[in-house]
């Protein structure tokens, strides 16, 4: 089969190598849709580990089941995540499945940059979503990142009537400006340093949208950082208001420190900082439910689609982060 190999943001590769064979309790998918995510480029992430295949937020149908499957069938449209946690652990128990071991050990054989992946019994059992008639393949490549961004907001204690601002109006900021509407904020403003993401902001649900150069800090409810520049967790620090929280969703730069003033920060101020990581399989399908019933438009978040042959223009696109939205490769094109 072919496979997208990612070697750096500017070496991915087309290449073969055998489908992958299926086990007992597995099921092997054909993958008609995966989107490229921000941490797809992260290469001070990834340098250790490559080459390799990468790719989480995939959508397919099943075409070959294991043995002793019996709530999956040949033929079934799904998306699935590539991530589950035990359910078991301490840190499940506590309702942090997302920093639990067994999730960070878990994955797609190889990433969905690929035209069929194996689904590992773990994933079966706790991590595939039948797709309803009314969502499409692309559609549902955003089940895995807005399952990320209703996690956040639930961490971040997000309430009705907030004063919200997403630093930074990139895919994550974009479904944290139209999953704070449904959350009903009362105003939700949008930073980024470039104008065609900004308009995507105002189109997407932003009650004002501002070049990150020109904003000027005014108190808010929740910050929801969405961008790891130094400036922007700046500015998130000067614009959260008492009672206020910060949400980190973003990853900085590699060892990005910052430093704060605590009896300006929290002494008095009852502010919150918090971050999230992942999702939850109850938070996939939650997500799933909002796509669905169309209370999120991801449908026009798409700016980009190409076949495994083009993976490295839409590695280049993501990377460089000027104007592209959501880039989805097509591994059967």
């Amino acid at each position: 089969m072919r496979v997208a190999m990612y070697y750096s943001n500017n070496d991915v590769r087309l290449e073969e190598r055998p489908a992958p064979k299926i086990g007992e309790g597995e099921l092997l998918v054909k993958v008609w849709a995966s989107g490229l995510c921000g941490t797809d480029v992260m290469e001070w992430y990834r340098a250790h580990k490559v080459p390799l295949v990468l790719g989480h937020e995939i959508a397919g149908e099943i075409v070959e089941v294991g043995a002793g499957v019996k709530k999956y069938k040949k033929g079934q449209r799904i998306a699935c995540s590539h991530h589950v946690p035990c359910g078991e652990c301490h840190h499940c128990k506590m309702g942090h499945p997302t920093v639990c071991e067994t999730l960070r050990k878990t994955n797609f054989d190889p990433g969905g940059f690929s035209e069929f992946v194996r689904l590992p019994e773990i994933n079966v059992k706790l991590g595939v979503y039948p797709l309803p008639d009314n969502v499409s393949y692309e559609e549902a490549t955003f089940v895995e990142p807005l399952a990320c961004v209703l996690r956040g907001q639930r961490l971040a204690r997000i309430k009705k009537g907030q004063r919200v601002l997403v630093i930074g109006s990139g895919i994550s900021g974009l479904l944290h400006i139209q999953m704070a509407k449904v959350n009903e904020s009362a105003k939700i403003t949008a930073t980024d340093i470039n104008d065609y993401r900004l308009n995507y902001a105002k189109k997407l649900g932003a009650d004002g949208a501002v070049k990150a150069g020109d904003y000027k800090p005014e108190p808010v409810d929740l910050v929801i950082l969405c961008a790891g520049a130094p400036q922007a967790i700046e500015q998130a620090l000067k614009s959260v208001d008492r009672g206020g929280a910060i949400l980190f969703f973003a990853a900085a730069g590699k060892d990005e420190t910052m430093t704060i003033d605590i009896n300006k920060m929290f002494w008095r101020n009852e502010t919150t900082l918090t971050s999230s990581y992942a999702a939850s399989p109850s938070e996939h399908l939650e997500a799933l439910g909002l796509i669905a019933r169309r209370e999120i438009n991801v449908k026009e978040m798409i700016t980009h689609r190409f076949g495994l042959t083009d993976a490295q223009k839409g590695f280049k696109l993501v990377a460089e982060a000027r104007e592209s939205v959501k880039v989805i490769i097509e591994p059967q094109k």
